[in-house]
C-alpha cells in the first residue's frame, strides 16, 4: 500500500483508556482562549478538546482584584465551572486539562481536573516529575507530558518509573521551530540530522530499547492543515497537536477581535518576545510585542502572584504574563501578548470548529 493510501486513512488516537475519533489534539491556550466552548466543540468533532488553565480565574465572579490570594481559589472555582461546561457540551468526548508546571496553584489544579472528570492531564513550562501523585485516586485519567528534546522525555519516564511504576500515558513533543507561545530553544538544531523527526525517532527507540513499550507520541507546532498531519504520521507521530487554527474558529473562548487578528495575520507579524518564565515565546508583533522586545517593561504590578520563579515579580523584568495574554484575549491588541505558532495566514475565514475539524480530517 503506498504513503497516499495510507495516509488517506486518520486512525484514532488513544490515550490512556480515552480514544478520540481522529489523531488531533487541540492545543491549550491561554487565558480563556481555549476554554469550554472550544474545548467542547472540539471533542464533540472527534479530536481532543483542551481547557487551558492559567488564569481562568482572572475573569470569573470568584477574584477579587483587591485580594491576591483569592486568585487561587477562583482558579480552582472556575476552572470547576469551564470543566462542566464543556462536559455539557460534549458528553462523550475526550476533555482535558492543560496545566503549567511553573505556576504556584499546579499541584491543586491536577487534583481538581482528575476529580472533576478530565480525561486527561497535560502538562507545560517544566518537568512534571511528581505528576502521578496528584492524580493518585482516578487512574482512569490520563497523563501526558510536554516535551522539547529527547533529554526531558527520557528524564519524566526514567523518574515515574523508578517512583510511581508507570510511564506517561503519552507524550507532546514541541517542535521548537515553530511551535507557539512558550518554546524551548533547540539546543540541537545545529547537529546536522536534527529534525523533529529525528527526536520523534530518538525517544521512540529509546522507550523501546529500555522499557520495553510503545506510547503514543504527538508532535505540536507549525501544523495546519491534512498536508502536515500526514507530514507527522509518516514520520513516526501517533498524532499531532494543533493550537493557531483553532483560533479562527466561532467557538474559540477569545474575543472577536483577538480572532480577527489572528486571522489578518502573515508570517512576517511573527516575532519572538521574552518573558518573565525566562523563556522565549512567539507571538503576534504590535506595540507591546515590541516594547518588550526592546526591554521597556511596563509600570504594572504583579495582579496575582502565580508563577513559583517570575521575573517581573522577582527581578522587575518583563512584564506581568497574566495580565499580557488576559488582555489579548479580551480584545485589547495593542497592550496585550497575543501568542501565535509560526505558521499563521492558512485559513481565509473564522469558520466553525466541525468545518475546520472537516478540512483537517478530509481524505486526500
Amino acid at each position: 500500500m503506498s504513503n497516499s493510501a495510507i495516509n488517506s486513512i486518520l486512525r484514532p488516537l488513544r490515550i490512556g483508556k480515552h480514544i478520540a475519533r481522529y489523531p488531533i489534539v487541540q492545543a491549550a491556550m491561554a487565558v480563556r482562549v481555549s476554554g469550554a466552548k472550544l474545548a467542547g466543540a472540539v471533542a464533540n468533532a472527534g479530536g481532543v478538546g483542551m481547557i487551558a488553565s492559567l488564569g481562568l480565574g482572572l475573569d470569573s465572579p470568584y477574584f477579587n482584584e483587591r485580594k491576591r490570594s483569592s486568585f487561587f481559589t477562583a482558579n480552582r472555582l472556575a476552572l470547576i465551572d469551564e470543566l462542566t461546561r464543556a462536559r455539557s457540551i460534549s458528553p462523550d468526548g475526550v476533555i482535558g486539562v492543560n496545566i503549567l508546571v511553573g505556576t504556584k496553584d499546579y499541584p491543586v489544579l491536577a487534583k481538581t481536573a482528575a476529580a472533576e472528570g478530565a480525561n486527561l492531564i497535560v502538562t507545560g513550562a517544566g518537568l512534571p516529575l511528581t505528576l502521578p501523585e496528584y492524580t493518585a485516586d482516578y487512574p482512569d485519567v490520563a497523563l501526558v507530558a510536554t516535551v522539547a528534546n529527547v533529554d526531558a522525555a527520557l528524564l519524566i519516564c526514567q523518574t515515574w518509573k523508578s517512583r510511581y511504576d508507570r510511564l506517561p500515558d503519552a507524550l507532546i513533543v514541541e517542535n521548537c521551530q515553530k511551535v507557539g507561545g512558550h518554546f524551548t530553544q533547540c539546543e540541537q538544531i545545529n547537529v546536522p540530522e536534527f529534525s523533529i523527526g529525528w527526536v520523534i525517532s530518538q525517544v521512540r527507540d529509546y522507550l523501546a530499547e529500555n522499557m520495553g513499550v510503545r506510547i503514543p507520541l504527538i508532535v505540536t507546532g507549525g501544523i495546519s492543515d491534512r498536508h502536515d498531519i500526514d507530514q507527522m504520521l509518516t514520520i513516526g507521530a501517533d498524532g499531532v497537536q494543533i493550537g493557531t487554527r483553532f483560533i479562527t474558529t466561532i467557538e474559540c473562548d477569545a474575543n472577536q477581535h483577538y480572532k480577527e487578528r489572528h486571522l489578518h495575520s502573515l508570517a512576517d507579524d511573527i516575532v519572538t518576545v521574552p518573558s518573565p518564565m525566562g523563556k522565549p515565546s512567539r507571538a503576534l508583533r504590535n506595540p507591546f510585542a515590541e516594547k518588550m522586545i526592546t526591554d521597556s517593561s511596563p509600570e504594572r504590578r504583579c495582579i496575582a502572584n502565580c508563577l513559583e520563579t517570575c521575573l517581573f515579580r522577582d527581578k522587575g523584568k518583563t512584564y506581568c504574563l497574566l495580565n499580557a495574554l488576559a488582555q489579548a484575549a479580551r480584545g485589547d491588541l495593542e497592550h496585550g501578548l497575543i501568542f501565535s505558532g509560526a505558521n499563521v495566514s492558512h485559513t481565509e475565514r473564522i469558520m466553525s470548529v466541525a468545518e475546520l475539524m472537516a478540512d483537517l480530517t478530509a481524505k486526500v
